[in-house]
């Protein structure tokens, strides 16, 4: 009788373990944010996001790049390079896109990038003037 018992614990605590776990994987995600770092060795606060759901294909990106103090960075060049690395266990090579941003006033870049494939994205943003990086910042997305 005791070990029925101890087998049946077992069961029920392996079925609650389960049920947990395919609650947290199918949660959906909250709706995308604005992620931000500060990038204070070269002086600017630096933040990236997705203008919806980041997913397989085109996905429109949106950069805000500002001084510490707050003031916008007006007349920079933002460019963002999607990276994922290769898996080679998959035979799957490196992925990576790069797009150029279009200022949209008020420190704000604009621009559509595209991701080949769903899974972790690694994202470099890198800002310029004149041909010189003044800042740069790395994030993480997942494309669902």
């Amino acid at each position: 009788m005791k070990i029925r018992f101890c087998s049946a614990g077992r069961l029920f605590t392996a079925l609650a373990a389960a049920l947990l776990l395919g609650a947290a994987c199918s949660a959906d995600p909250p709706p995308p944010a604005a992620k931000s770092d500060a990038n204070a060795s070269q002086g600017l606060v630096i933040q990236f996001r997705t203008l919806a759901a980041a997913t397989e294909g085109d996905n429109k990106v949106e950069v805000v790049v500002k001084q510490p103090d707050g003031k916008p960075v007006l007349d920079a060049q933002v460019a963002v390079t999607f990276r994922m690395p290769a898996m080679p266990s998959m035979n799957m090579p490196e992925m990576h896109s790069s797009i150029s941003l279009e200022s949209q006033g008020d420190g704000r870049y604009v621009g559509t990038g595209q991701l080949e494939m769903t899974g972790s994205w690694n994202v470099a943003v890198t800002v310029s003037r004149n041909g010189a990086q003044i800042g740069s910042a790395r994030f993480a997305l997942q494309a669902k």
